[in-house]
This record gives C-alpha cells, sequence and structure tokens, in this order.
C-alpha cells in the first residue's frame, strides 16, 4: 500500500507512526514504572517519582519535554532518568521500522502491539527483575487474534504457533536443567523461558534460532556494557535481568532475521 503512496503523504504516515510510537512509549514506561513499584498504573496521574508533583502537559511531551527541561523535574529539580526519551525515541524508530518492513497491514499491527508488550516486559525485567505473567499472557492473546483475524484454517494457524513456541522452549528447558545441575545455582529463569515461548509464536524454528543467538550476543554485550545492572537474585548475585535481551532480538528479528537468513542459506543453495 505504502508503494502506492506519494512520497509527501508517504513521509506523513511515517511521521504520524514515530510520533505514536514516542506517545505509546512514553506511556508504556509510565505504565512499567508503576507495576514495579506496586502503583495502579490505570487510574490517577502521572507523578515524579521523586517529590510526588503531579505532572502536566508540558512535563508529558514525549523526548521534548525531557529536553526542554534539561532532563530535570519543573518543581523539584531533581534528574530524570535518560530511560525517558531513550525509551520513547527507540519505540518511535521500532514503529517506524516495523512499518517499513510489513506495509500497512494486520501483521504490522500484531507486531506493533507485540513491540509494546516487549517493552514493559523490557522495563519491567529491568526494574525488578520479574516478567509478570500477564504480558506473556498478553502477547500469546495478541498472536491467537490476528491468527483468528487473518482468515485461513484459523486451527491449523494457532498450532502452529504453539507448536513453533514448543520448538524453542523445550529444548531450552533441558538445557537450563542440565545448566542448573551443572553450575549448581538457576541459569535462566523461568520468565525468561515463557517469553521465549511467547516470541516463537511469532516465528518459524530458522528465525527463533536467529533470535535465541542473537539475545545471548545481545545479553553479553548489555552485561558488558551495564556491568552494575543485577537481577537481584540473592541466590546467584551476578545474574542479571535477560528479558530486555530477548526482547530487542525479537523485536530486531521481526524487522530482519528473513534477509539475514535468505542471505546467509543463498551462499550454499
Amino acid at each position: 500500500m505504502l508503494l502506492y503512496m506519494t512520497p509527501a503523504f508517504k513521509a506523513y504516515i511515517f511521521i504520524l507512526t514515530f510520533v505514536l510510537g514516542t506517545v505509546l512509549g512514553s506511556f508504556t514506561n509510565c505504565m512499567a514504572w508503576r507495576i514495579a513499584h506496586n502503583e495502579d498504573f490505570v487510574h490517577g496521574h502521572s507523578h515524579c517519582a521523586t517529590c510526588g508533583h503531579q505532572l502536566g502537559a508540558k512535563d508529558l511531551v514525549p523526548v521534548f519535554s525531557w529536553l526542554f527541561q534539561k532532563g530535570r523535574c519543573r518543581y523539584c529539580g531533581e534528574k530524570i532518568s535518560v530511560r525517558y526519551p531513550l525509551t520513547e525515541l527507540i519505540t518511535g524508530i521500532a514503529f517506524v521500522l516495523v512499518l517499513f518492513r510489513y506495509d500497512i497491514s494486520l501483521s504490522a499491527l500484531q507486531y506493533l502491539i507485540l513491540v509494546i508488550i516487549l517493552l514493559a516486559i523490557s522495563l519491567i525485567d529491568l526494574d525488578i527483575a520479574i516478567i509478570p505473567d500477564r504480558f506473556i499472557l498478553a502477547g500469546i492473546i495478541n498472536y491467537v487474534v490476528f491468527a483468528v483475524l487473518g482468515g485461513g484454517n484459523i486451527i491449523k494457524n494457532i498450532l502452529t504457533g504453539v507448536f513453533n513456541g514448543i520448538v524453542i522452549a523445550v529444548p531450552l528447558i533441558i538445557i537450563v536443567l542440565i545448566m542448573d545441575k551443572v553450575l549448581k545455582k538457576e541459569s535462566m529463569g523461568g520468565g525468561d523461558i515463557k517469553l521465549f515461548f511467547m516470541v516463537s509464536m511469532y516465528f518459524n524454528w530458522k528465525y527463533s534460532l536467529f533470535m535465541v543467538l542473537l539475545s545471548c550476543i545481545i545479553g553479553i554485550v548489555f552485561t558488558l556494557i551495564f556491568s552494575n545492572i543485577k537481577a537481584n537474585d540473592e541466590d546467584n548475585p551476578m545474574a542479571f535481568p535477560f528479558g530486555p535481551s530477548i526482547a530487542a532480538s525479537a523485536v530486531i528479528s521481526l524487522i530482519v532475521a528473513e534477509p539475514i537468513i535468505n542471505l546467509y542459506l543463498g551462499l550454499f543453495f
């Protein structure tokens, strides 16, 4: 559909998509923070995490509010984490890339929703080292809903997704159980395995393997750059939250897994 639009209208669609991404990224950041701190994210108003002052409209413009206020709260002057504008920017860019990759389609909408679910999982995991089951369930429901909307053999589509998830999750469980015995400590959390199952529903086995490999690479880089971030696990003090690495690899795989795998296979066939 984008192919047949004028360049000006195409640019308008991408800008609109980017803005939508930043807005939803801001909302998801707020939601994740409230969940991590046991606050009600459905009711109430956004407020400064330090002074508690209710934020006004000028404080809630994605990216720009942080820039104009020089990264500080307007009311108490406390620093506001750079995580907020970065999350908004990254979400906006992810939205644009998904739209560019999948055009205006049901698949694009499904993956945009998945991006938000994965963002919430990442932020909560970073805050409290927990991946809430409700977001795993949300990702599964998202897959099932679009399997129904996509038409065709609905039961086959749903079972294919479940099979794709099992193909990755079951071997991972076996490997983790062996590693737990060898290391005598937890090598991977149950939430991470559930997350692998959920995101693998959206891929075939080749793309899932690419995603798993990529998540390990991102995880290593993550620990090297952010060595101060730990999972607050008393039994394993060196553990780090792996959810963000899985989520990032899943989003990247949505965009580049197919062309990269086809390019690789093209070297041999």
